[in-house]
């Protein structure tokens, strides 16, 4: 229920109302804090597979290509929530919308960049530039595509985003790629703390309110890190490595033209584009109890383009809004797109300052995979939860059934496809584009009279 304290019922539906600042700012990091965890763990993973991250060679250097990586979610998650806060031209919402990195893109880089070191950064950020272009394109008609996909083909995608993804929080958990085959891998040393986390999280979901239960990953891993530093499994050494201050390199690993990474990407911004335009009637509906306007939904998507671009030219990965914070809107019901910005402020501090990525990294990887285990079977029963909106007649179960099969068993046997080349393998082994694009044309062919 809205605090009252905070202006009359009518000025906290109002996007452009500025509560008193000393309740402003900390609403502001409250908005950080229940996206902080979600925003940082895809650099992580995707230098993980990269083999710089944990357990790579640059462990004695201090990761210094994994913390420029943190840094730059942050960074770039506070300047695209501010394109969409304060609006840059066309684009933006001009509502309280909190933008950050996008776990969606995950299946499709982690293939894009494995085993390849830096020297897959630099078609993996061409991607992910020419994507966010593609992303703001899209904004002018993406009204016009959203009967393309439908709760079935919609909750299949972001089925198949969590399934796809849960692998790496198990790997992460029982101790990473870097102990697998060694006695370590799987031991219970790795695995309590990472069951602490996972303990802490929905013990304080399920029996806390406010800001305890919308932080509560964050408080879980801060748990778990307490634990795993008892045990002896958190090191200090390299934090003093860092710099205290530091500017983002444009092309800083270069730039290099794969076509599967950008169609991917590409493909990708259809479904982040159709994410936005649900979080931006979440936001309006629960804060200010009204639809969303076109002029909103269009410069939210243009916002979502137009940061994912920037990102990727200073070697950022792609933004989107974030859900959680949709519901934190509906939670406090306090509007207040300054309230965001103030947030974004804060994003955009830490993003200048290495040292605060370089802390991040301290947390051991097992620690880490006890959160997203939770982040990962959240984002698959988030599409389980709207495919309850789907009439499972007979043809939507086909459409379903062909779309999963494929999907999910290109990417459990990826070798299945060792004969094609390349570009079709890293689209293909992600599972999720063939489940999707299988999903998007049966829906738009297969004629209703299956189901009689």
């Amino acid at each position: 229920m809205a605090d009252t304290s905070l202006g009359t019922a009518e000025q906290l539906r109002d996007p452009n109302y500025t509560p008193p600042l000393a309740k402003a700012v900390p609403l502001g990091i409250q908005h950080v804090l229940a996206m902080f965890v979600s925003n940082v763990t895809p650099a992580i993973i995707v230098c993980g597979a990269a083999g710089i991250g944990f357990g790579s060679d640059q462990g004695a250097l201090g990761f210094p290509d994994m913390t420029y990586m943190i840094q730059m979610s942050m960074l770039f998650a506070g300047i695209a929530t501010l394109i969409q806060t304060i609006g840059v031209g066309p684009a933006g919402a001009k509502l309280p919308i909190v933008q950050g990195t996008s776990f969606a893109f995950l299946p499709v880089m982690i293939p894009a960049v494995a085993g390849l070191g830096t020297a897959g950064l630099a078609g993996l950020m061409t991607g992910v530039m020419i994507g966010g272009l593609f992303h703001m394109i899209l904004g002018t008609f993406i009204g016009k595509i959203r009967f393309a996909l439908p709760p079935l083909v919609t909750g299949l995608i972001v089925l198949m985003i969590g399934l796809s993804l849960v692998k790496v929080g198990i790997q992460y958990a029982a101790g990473g790629v870097p102990l697998m085959g060694k006695p370590e891998f799987g031991s219970m040393a790795m695995w309590l703390p990472a069951l602490v986390v996972i303990v802490v999280t929905l013990a304080l979901k399920f029996f806390t309110k406010g800001m305890m239960s919308v932080a509560a990953v964050l408080i879980g891993i801060i748990v778990g890190y307490i634990v795993a530093y008892l045990m002896g499994q958190v090191s200090f050494g390299n934090v003093g490595k860092a710099a205290l201050f530091a500017a983002p390199l444009p092309f800083k690993w270069g730039f290099e033209f794969n076509m599967a990474i950008v169609i991917g990407m590409c493909f990708m911004a259809v479904i982040s584009a159709i994410e936005t335009v649900g979080d931006v009637s979440g936001i309006t509906k629960g804060g200010a109890g009204r639809e969303a306007t076109d002029t909103e939904i269009t410069g939210a998507t243009y916002a979502d383009g137009l940061g994912t671009a920037i990102a990727g030219v200073f070697g950022g990965l792609p933004n989107t809004s974030f859900s959680q914070n949709v519901g934190l809107i509906s939670m406090t019901g306090i509007m207040s797109r300054h309230v965001v910005t103030i947030g974004a402020i804060f994003l955009i501090i830490c993003g200048f300052i290495p040292m605060v990525g370089a802390i991040i990294r301290t947390v051991p990887i097992n620690v880490l995979g006890g959160g997203v285990i939770v982040m990962f079977g959240m984002v698959a029963a988030a599409g389980v939860n709207m495919l309850a909106d789907v009439n499972w007649n007979r043809r939507n179960m086909v459409i379903f059934a062909i779309s999963l099969s494929i999907g999910l068993g290109l990417q459990l046997e990826p070798s299945a496809l060792q004969h094609m080349p390349k570009t079709l393998q890293i689209l293909l082994t992600s599972g999720l584009l063939p489940a999707a694009g299988l999903a998007i044309i049966l829906n738009l062919v297969l004629p209703e009279e299956l189901d009689d």
